[in-house]
């Protein structure tokens, strides 16, 4: 099989432009089209489409979903994009850019619903399935062709028609040799894309610029750049010696990478990085009292968020933004790994007092890192404060469970909201 229409399911053995039996122009073609079977799937702007879905007013609108004011683009439609908001920008540069956008607040509830919905989806079709968050994740479908009847590319492309059939959702799917190269396959033709890359994946990536390697942030751009190194071709060519000298093994990972290589298997137990929330301040605050106010709501969600996903966390983050948008993060390992609001606020307060110092802000989060099984945890012997609060906390979430989230709340988060309301 080298080629396949996607509306249909029909397989041929040479490229078309349209489909022999249902006409239709939307055809993968590619030589190794039937022997590849990693794959990356990627809902489009996933927030935001959930949205439009949910109100079909909003269909040819521009939709951004985010904070206020003073918060920031958590992700957008496609027609925004188009007038150049992107995710992460402040939310006034994003409606400066495109004043007639309707914003919308996150709602995480809903999209972990339609999240959980896409993934069982994905889950039916192979037990090698490694998720990167809500709305991304590696498949490996090896070995599947007799389950399903088809080889791998047809048992994706009837995936992405089925999710968009009982979701209303679309997603794009990439498919190659190994990780890397499908999910920078994924993103070649959004939205509702399916695209491949194979052998050729050396000679496509050479004209791309370094960014585009996974870990290669805007820090590691500048010092490529300035190595001589702007292209993946760049890298490609240079001695692999060279590459170890200057980065170490990071070095020896990009040299690979530039030849299109990831020995990486899809992994379904890798541990997920981390938990956090953050809030954006309507107005900048720089009092110790206002801060901690803000902060109690949030060391809740993670702690909510790590119970319920049966983690805990060794390592407690502290991030803060300055009313020029530089960041600041403070972190602290812990004896005991944790799940509680109680350790998070208490640790993240002590973090906190060092650095609210008469300073004006604009953003606070909290976080938790280096996750590990809740119940290897729970069996510490010196973790009887944890164990304690944690018994505490579980029984909140019962109540939560049957009568909403609001149900009951710490006093310090009454306190935060009581003064909200009165203002």
């Amino acid at each position: 099989m080298k080629a396949l229409c996607r509306d249909c399911f029909w397989q041929g053995d040479e490229p078309v432009r349209r489909c022999p039996t249902c006409a239709s122009p939307r055809i993968v073609a590619h030589e190794e089209l039937g022997a590849l079977s990693i794959a990356h799937m990627d809902c489009d702007a996933f927030y935001a489409s959930v949205e439009k879905r949910d109100r079909p007013a909003l269909r040819d609108v521009p939709v951004i979903v985010g904070g206020g004011k003073r918060g920031v683009v958590t992700t957008c439609c496609y027609i925004a994009r188009i007038s150049g908001v992107r995710s992460a920008m402040p939310m006034f540069k994003a409606l400066k850019a495109c004043p007639e956008a309707v914003v919308i607040k996150p709602d995480f509830a809903k999209y972990r619903a339609e999240s959980k919905r896409i993934l069982g989806m994905v889950a039916d079709l192979t037990p090698l399935v490694q998720n990167l968050s809500l709305d991304e994740a590696w498949m490996d479908l090896s070995g599947t062709e007799r389950l399903h009847g088809a080889p791998p590319a047809v048992t994706l492309a009837r995936l992405q028609a089925s999710i968009e059939a009982e979701t209303g959702l679309t997603v794009s799917i990439g498919l190659a040799v190994n990780k890397f190269l499908a999910k920078v396959a994924s993103d070649l033709d959004k939205p509702r894309g399916f695209s491949v890359i194979g052998h050729e994946a050396q000679a496509f990536l050479a004209p791309k610029p370094v960014r585009i390697l996974p870990g290669v942030g805007p820090a590691m751009v500048a010092s490529l750049e300035k190595a001589g190194f702007r292209t993946v071709g760049d890298l490609a060519r240079a001695d692999v010696k060279v590459l170890a000298e200057k980065w170490g093994a990071y070095g020896l990972r990009l040299h690979d990478l530039s030849h299109g290589r990831d020995a990486r298997a899809v992994n379904p137990n890798e541990a997920r990085k981390g938990i956090s929330c953050e809030t954006t301040f309507n107005d900048d605050l720089t009092s110790i009292d206002a801060l901690e106010d803000k902060l109690a709501p949030l060391c809740e969600r993670v702690a909510r968020q790590a119970r319920s996903g049966e983690v805990a966390g060794r390592v407690v983050t502290l991030k803060l933004r300055t009313t020029d948008f530089k960041i600041v993060t403070r972190r602290r390992t812990l004896p005991v790994a944790t799940q509680t609001a109680h350790t998070l606020f208490k640790v993240g307060r002590e973090l906190l007092a060092k650095e609210a110092t008469g300073r004006p802000w604009r953003l606070i989060g909290i976080g938790i890192a280096d996750l590990v099984d809740a119940e290897l945890a729970g069996a510490d012997f010196f973790a009887a404060e944890e164990r304690k609060a944690l018994a505490s906390e579980r029984s909140l979430d019962v109540i939560r469970a049957k009568f909403g989230a609001d149900a009951v709340t710490s006093g310090r988060i009454l306190r935060a909201r009581t003064a909200r309301d009165d203002d």
